[in-house]
């Protein structure tokens, strides 16, 4: 079936990635590093199975894309965001 095919996840994954440039967020992001790492490992071939095995390594690996990233570009420990002043003055 096409969802075997790792060039269709790795597509998905740029589409992702030029999705999360036009939306910044990182939230795509996570999804194309899923998607991307789906790919590269069909396309190696260390990875095989049915859908739903696809579909949970690509939520693991988007799960874990999101949450490094968080850590690393997310909001600092003690970083508190303090107004000077009101946008309505």
């Amino acid at each position: 079936m096409w969802w075997q095919l790792g060039w269709i996840w790795i597509v998905a994954g740029v589409a992702l990635a030029v999705l999360e440039v036009l939306a910044p967020g990182y939230v795509f992001l996570g999804f194309a590093v899923g998607a991307a790492v789906v790919g590269v490992l069909l396309w190696l071939g260390l990875m095989g199975g049915g859908l739903p095995m696809l579909l949970l390594v690509f939520a693991l690996v988007s799960l874990a894309a999101w949450w490094g990233m968080r850590r690393v570009f997310g909001i600092r420990r003690g970083q508190i965001k303090i107004w000077d002043k009101d946008i309505n003055e």
